[in-house]
């Protein structure tokens, strides 16, 4: 950490540069005493990639840039906000603390936050950045989180874990005993520290994988911002043996979008398939991603198209967590069909069909756009059928 870059008339610099061309700034002598052109602009890079996604940070005097990779890896501040929602008590240990985003967000919930870093330049970055943000019940340690709570002979009302999913060995992983550190190896001993433990996984990851590899599962929350899921977080407590809880929550500046379902009550519901009718759902993301199939249409008391086609239908309008269509038109799927539509410009979406989007555009002659939205899919009879919507 090049503290020179603190100084007034460097802040003022890379404030000024954030819309230049950063070869700009790369290809010129250096400018301050000290301090590299590279380190310039990596300060720069870094403090685009937080404009929207960490506006705290951003719009801070003062705050010190890791490199651009460590911005992409952390956490959003909404994502943050979500997770600050889930834990409570007096103290909570961030095993994995990397810039801090969550640790900050935890310490606005938490009577002290204790934050471990294994790089021992990010740990001084976070370190100078909770300063200049005010937050003073968070502590940094520069070590491996595993190693510190092997040292310390306290307990805590929270763990919190967000395994790397970058293992040196074998690249990008997604088994959770691949990443770094391997929690179910550490599990027994995470649970010997504390009562509960919270961790961020890959949106990639399988939800029933992720159960099957860690004990005590209470709650999964599927989080996703502008219908993108960006993580899986698995609420764990010693001993418990009930109902999994999954939770699925589209987050925004505005309002979260939830929906929850418990894992045992989607595998035993029973539900009805039917034609299309009046109105067409699609899920959001977060639901897609739960498997929350059966559940969503029991809330809602919708119909489904297809046992494997994740749409739904009803005759009257409802509430719903995620797009909803009027149907104007249902057919077979036929070039005739297709045809008959008189369709040029359309947004398509393919669901449960075996030709691809792009496919179809190119067959059929669709520019991409425009109010119109079509769905291709199959119906309880698995005949393959178009559904010719607009957006409600």
């Amino acid at each position: 950490m090049n503290k020179l870059i603190l100084n007034t008339g460097v802040q003022d610099f890379i404030h000024e540069k954030l819309l230049s061309d950063i070869m700009s700034v790369l290809l010129v002598k250096p400018i301050f005493e000290g301090i590299a052109q590279k380190e310039l602009a990596e300060q720069i890079e870094a403090k685009k990639k937080c404009k929207g996604k960490l506006p705290t940070w951003f719009n801070t005097p003062n705050i010190y840039y890791p490199n651009k990779l460590n911005i992409e890896q952390t956490s959003s501040e909404l994502t943050a906000q979500y997770k600050a929602q889930i834990v409570n008590g007096k103290s909570l240990v961030d095993l994995t603390g990397g810039l801090g985003v969550d640790s900050y967000f935890f310490s606005k919930k938490m009577g002290s936050v204790l934050h471990c870093e294994i790089d021992p330049e990010l740990s001084e970055i976070a370190h100078h950045n909770f300063e200049v943000l005010g937050q003073e019940n968070i502590e940094c340690f520069p070590v491996d989180g595993i190693d510190f709570l092997k040292r310390s002979p306290s307990n805590f009302d929270w763990i919190f874990v967000d395994p790397s999913r970058r293992n040196d060995k074998k690249g990008k992983v997604f088994l959770l005993e691949d990443c770094l550190p391997n929690l179910p190896k550490h599990l027994p001993f995470l649970f010997e520290k504390s009562q509960h433990i919270l961790v961020k996984t890959s949106p990639l990851l399988d939800i029933k994988k992720g159960i099957d590899e860690l004990n005590f599962a209470k709650e999964v929350h599927v989080v996703s911002t502008n219908n993108e899921v960006k993580e899986l977080l698995f609420v764990l407590e010693k001993g418990y043996q009930g109902n999994i809880k999954i939770k699925t929550a589209d987050v925004s500046q505005k309002q979260n979008s939830l929906f929850d379902f418990e894992l045992q009550g989607e595998q035993d519901a029973q539900i009805d398939i039917g034609e299309p009718s009046s109105y067409l759902y699609e899920p959001n993301a977060a639901i897609l991603k739960s498997g929350g199939f059966k559940s969503v249409a029991k809330h809602y008391g919708l119909k489904k198209l297809h046992r494997h086609s994740h749409l739904y239908t009803s005759e009257e309008l409802v509430e719903f967590q995620g797009r909803r269509f009027k149907i104007e038109k249902s057919l077979p799927y036929s070039k005739k069909s297709l045809k008959s539509m008189a369709i040029s410009k359309a947004n398509i979406t393919t669901r449960n069909f075996p030709i691809s989007v792009a496919e179809l555009r190119k067959k059929h002659k669709i520019k991409d756009g425009g109010d119109c939205y079509i769905f291709f899919t199959k119906d309880r009879n698995d005949a393959l059928i178009i559904l010719n919507c607009l957006k409600v």
